[in-house]
């Protein structure tokens, strides 16, 4: 009872709703253009937070996270391009039914399913974070230095298809986190006598330069598709569909929490097994591929449940499970709250915020997906050179907002341009963004246990909790070794002449 008069509280008395609202609003604006992923959409809006409340903005940023797994499915049904990555397999029966005139069914049962979805991953997310994050109060420095390695290393082993590149972004992600004070000394290291480098470069900017501006680079030279004069109004399930649509959602649920409390694993993975497995359990698994509606249920209630599903890992230990989730690390971070127990000790009221916000984003989904159909609509059918100056507009201000410096800016544009190359030569960008996040904790917590220990390595294998991380993280390692050098066999087999 408590609890509840607390969150009727956070209701009234805070600019919570407004929050969930403006945020689930500019999720599904930013999931709805293609290419502009859920991080994107994240990552543009984060550095106005930097002046906010904590709860609100936090809120603000998880609102986002929602509103856009929802968007990318609007391009996916209408133009078969996905607005986000997640949204992939929403294309093979949703675009379909668009075919068949029923455009306005299927994005009425993309919204239902997501909405299901979300409310799902949010009790998941109750239920099992702070459960979860009292095993953390066992944690020593060699524990934490070792959690944070182990991050590392399941990020860089599932990212792209070579664990070297992988492992190459997040040490590049860690010397830039060497950016700045010394954390123990006090000395400054890296600065190159820049006064603006001493404070190090912020994982904000990081986030900003390598998920928005290198992805408005790679957009630069590409068309978009128009989705033509045309007008489509979401239709929503009647009962009867409802109860059809049960076990394709309940199969989208499991798989995505399945999947979000894996790290690394993500709403695009979990889309595509919901889906398969959909279609395995479906009694009519021919209708998939032709417009099945379970065909767009069971991926769109998956990717909708990792969006919250991804936050348990991160609330409880710190590491993120997706580059959206990344981002809000970012937000939390920005205010000087760590993930943790100590997270639901002293800052209760900004987790209870999370909640209540994530609950009222949920909800406020289906009036929202509804009333701002038209304009995502229009939005699709912009030029890109005025969207992509627009968006270049929203990253300049936000990041000039946040210390009133030029050379942040200079820090954002040269960053845009490192992450372009990153993926054009296939590095992956989470491995290097958890590197600057997750440096200064690995770096920090080693050398306090090396203060400890006199400089031995071995305390590490005295404390079990340390030890089995790094046991995990070598199988890990190991598993993607043992991968790439199968996939490597199995194409040299492909390619061999009879």
């Amino acid at each position: 009872m408590d609890t509840l008069l607390k969150c009727l509280t956070l209701l009234v008395a805070t600019p919570l709703v407004p929050a969930a609202i403006i945020g689930l609003v500019w999720g599904i604006i930013g999931g709805a253009l293609p290419g502009i992923s859920a991080s994107v959409t994240m990552s543009l809006v984060l550095p106005f937070t930097y002046a906010m409340d904590p709860m609100v903005a936090i809120v603000l940023l998880a609102s986002v996270y929602i509103g856009a797994e929802y968007g990318g499915s609007i391009p996916a049904i209408l133009i078969r391009t996905p607005g986000t990555n997640s949204a992939a397999a929403t294309v093979v029966d949703g675009y379909e039914m668009k075919r068949q005139g029923r455009a306005g069914e299927a994005l009425g049962i993309s919204l239902w399913s997501g909405v299901i979805g979300s409310l799902f991953g949010l009790v998941m997310l109750i239920g099992l974070t702070e459960p979860l994050s009292r095993i953390a109060l066992a944690f020593k420095p060699m524990s934490y230095c070792a959690l944070g390695l182990l991050g590392l290393s399941i990020i860089a082993s599932l990212s792209g298809g070579s664990l070297l590149k992988g492992l190459a972004a997040a040490l590049v992600g860690m010397m830039v986190s060497t950016i700045g004070i010394d954390p123990i000394s006090g000395v400054d290291r890296f600065t190159f006598g820049q006064a603006d480098l001493l404070n190090g470069v912020k994982p904000i900017m990081v986030m900003v330069s390598l998920f928005a501006v290198s992805e408005l680079l790679r957009q630069s030279g590409s068309k978009s598709v128009a989705l033509g004069q045309q007008s489509v109004r979401i239709t929503l399930p009647n009962l009867a569909m409802m109860r059809r649509l049960i076990k394709p959602q309940f199969i989208g649920c499991i798989t995505g929490t399945v999947e979000g409390l894996m790290p690394g694993g993500g709403g695009s993975i979990a889309a595509f097994f919901s889906y398969n497995e959909a279609k395995r359990w479906s009694k009519h698994p021919e209708e998939f591929g032709k417009g099945s509606v379970e065909g767009v249920a069971a991926p769109e209630a998956a990717n909708n449940t990792v969006a919250s599903a991804s936050l348990i890992p991160l609330l409880s230990f710190g590491i993120p499970g997706s580059n959206s989730a990344a981002v809000l690390l970012g937000g939390l971070l920005i205010h000087g709250l760590l993930p943790g127990p100590r997270l639901f000790e002293q800052n209760a009221d900004v987790v209870l915020g999370l909640y209540t916000g994530s609950l009222v984003a949920t909800i406020a989904q289906i009036a929202v997906g509804i009333v701002i159909m038209p304009v995502c609509m229009w939005l699709v059918n912009r030029p890109r050179p005025y969207l992509a100056a627009f968006i270049y507009l929203l990253v300049l201000s936000g990041i000039y907002t946040i210390n009133g410096s030029l050379f942040d800016l200079g820090i954002v544009l040269f960053g845009g341009l490192v992450g372009f190359l990153m993926k054009a030569f296939g590095y992956p960008f989470l491995p290097a963004v958890l590197g600057v996040v997750l440096g200064p904790i690995v770096e920090s917590n080693y050398r306090r246990s090396m203060l400890l220990s006199g400089g031995d390595l071995s305390i590490f294998l005295d404390d079990p909790i340390a030890v089995g991380f790094l046991i995990t993280a070598v199988l890990f390692l190991s598993w993607s070794l043992w991968r790439e050098w199968r996939d490597a066999v199995a194409r040299r087999t492909e390619v061999k002449p009879a």
